[in-house]
């Protein structure tokens, strides 16, 4: 992996509740087709390169894709999110933790496949871009 992040390889340890874990794990089996589409994209470092983990309980939360390295959460989401006050909550929280947090529409990623992969590997390899949303 890139030298030249500043961000350490791996996340710190925190217990999950066992209910929690069980959601994770039933949002994994269950993905939206954009989620699935991504996916297939990230997993086995197929992208650049670049290690991701999916439906990952950080806090009260869980995160559609994280790359620990780069601290950076990839969530991907349908209309019932657009100018939500609990993402914005959720997003501040996260941010406080030392997450940036890059939101796609389920239309972009199913749409636009090539453009958001190449979005993430910019944020991935650049720690001072900053998400717009």
């Amino acid at each position: 992996m890139s030298a030249n992040l500043a961000y350490p390889l791996t996340m710190p340890h925190q217990p999950v509740l066992p209910a929690k874990r069980h959601f994770a794990k039933t949002l994994r089996r269950e993905p939206t087709d954009a989620e699935d589409k991504l996916w297939h994209e990230l997993r086995g470092r197929k992208l650049d390169r670049i290690k991701f983990r999916r439906q990952v309980p950080i806090g009260r939360f869980i995160a559609d894709f994280v790359c620990a390295e780069a601290m950076l959460i990839i969530e991907i989401d349908g209309s019932q999110h657009a100018d939500s006050s609990s993402d914005r909550e959720r997003d501040n929280e996260l941010k406080l933790r030392g997450f940036r947090i890059l939101r796609f529409w389920n239309d972009e990623v199913l749409r636009e496949l090539d453009s958001v992969c190449d979005t993430i590997i910019a944020y991935v390899r650049d720690a001072s871009l900053q998400p717009w949303r």
